[in-house]
């Protein structure tokens, strides 16, 4: 089995040639296969992205909000978010996405309508033929890990996208208790955001600094079981998106806003350490 990372394009516009240009010699300095980045709405968006994206021999996963962005509109109904997804769907293959990656619902549904949200929401990913993964997320229907759990509980067929971060700061703490079992969880698993969430906070001031290397270990560990469970089910690939970002993620200073470290420099650190903690994974007997 190998690794494929890619690269997210959070806080990372590209627009003109040159910029995507750009884009592409730094992925391929970096190991990225290809990008991680939202659906544009606007259909001439969609073409100019599928073009670019072939220009520079880039695979795509698509992100797609269901309730219009991060925070979801609080108005939208179910049937809004399921009409959203479904044309995200369509916009998705359209430009060849390997799959969706959804950020999908709201947090504040009650457990019966979750449950009825993504049994049509997977409906809609079977009848298009297109694997969506849905990112676990704070604010989204999955912004914990134990509503997540009676979900699958309910729905076993789900995929999702572990961003681990959410849930041990949900839970202000790394869910390393015996009782915490994530197994039905991990075992659904499709695609990896490798971002190192702590107790007070989704994203370290930087995964390197010795202050945290009890959050990234507890992260490492999950993201092998997440490989076993690809591995003994034969996949070919298996597939890892680090996702440092800004937007209140990164630490800045006082009074200056400074940030204290650089996205694309953590980005950077964190797929070169993925990389080779997957090797060394792998190379275990």
């Amino acid at each position: 089995m190998q690794l494929q990372l890619f690269r997210s394009l959070w806080g990372w516009p590209v627009e003109g040639p040159a910029d995507w240009a750009r884009c592409g010699a730094q992925c391929r300095e970096n190991r990225f296969v290809g990008v991680e980045a939202r659906l544009p709405a606007d259909p001439f968006a969609r073409r100019a992205l599928k073009a670019a994206l072939a220009d520079e021999g880039l695979a795509y996963i698509a992100v797609v909000f269901t309730g219009g962005d991060v925070i979801p509109d609080q108005t939208w109904t179910p049937a809004q978010h399921l009409d959203r997804l479904a044309e995200a769907i369509a916009g998705a293959q359209i430009v060849g996405a390997r799959f969706v990656n959804v950020l999908p619902g709201n947090d504040r549904w009650p457990l019966a309508q979750q449950v009825d949200f993504f049994g049509r929401a997977q409906a809609l990913a079977d009848a298009a033929g297109l694997t969506c993964s849905f990112e676990i997320h704070r604010a989204t229907s999955l912004y914990s890990p134990w509503v997540t759990l009676d979900i699958i509980a309910q729905l076993p067929d789900l995929r999702f996208t572990a961003d681990l971060s959410h849930w041990v700061v949900v839970c202000e703490r790394l869910l390393d208790h015996p009782a915490d079992d994530l197994a039905p969880f991990l075992s659904r698993v499709h695609h990896v955001q490798a971002r190192v969430g702590y107790d007070q906070g989704p994203q370290v001031p930087h995964p390197a600094a010795p202050e945290y290397a009890a959050p990234l270990a507890w992260h490492q560990a999950q993201w092998e079981r997440v490989w076993a469970t690809h591995r003994a089910a034969g996949r070919a690939t298996t597939t890892v998106t680090p996702e440092f970002g800004p937007d209140g993620y990164t630490h800045l200073l006082p009074f200056t806003r400074a940030p204290v470290a650089d996205t694309w420099d953590l980005n950077r650190w964190m797929a070169a350490t993925t990389h080779d903690h997957f090797a060394a994974w792998s190379a275990l007997p």
